[in-house]
């Protein structure tokens, strides 16, 4: 078994980048990032200039399957990223900052921009 990418090599602290996909439709951009396991509320997203900033953390997923403590099951791979993340996202200069929504929905969080109109 090829554990090099799993738990040995997990560093503690270290931060992740969540996955991004931007769009563009003709009023918005809509930024949707894969943000699955993370709580709601431990999502900060602010406007920094020029630039998107998406900031939170993800627990360990855990096996709660109803077994008793005692009997853990051990961890042999950890692909799944968790502990803080960071990540930008440079916006267009067309968005209007003032009105940029959020939802979380399924375990994406979509980010809509909508564009300066004229």
């Amino acid at each position: 078994m090829d554990l090099h990418k799993g738990y040995y090599g997990f560093i503690a602290n270290e931060t992740w980048a969540p996955s991004v996909n931007l769009y563009e439709t003709e009023d918005a951009y809509k930024v949707c990032v894969d943000l699955a396991g993370v709580d709601k509320k431990k999502i900060d997203i602010e406007v920094v200039e020029q630039r998107l900033v998406l900031r939170g953390t993800r627990a360990v997923p855990t096996c709660n399957d109803g077994t008793p403590a005692s009997s853990k099951p051990k961890l042999h791979l950890m692909e799944i990223d968790h502990g803080p993340f960071v990540r930008e996202v440079e916006l267009p200069r067309d968005v209007e900052r003032e009105n940029i929504a959020a939802k979380y929905d399924n375990g994406m969080l979509w980010i809509e921009l909508p564009k300066k109109s004229g």
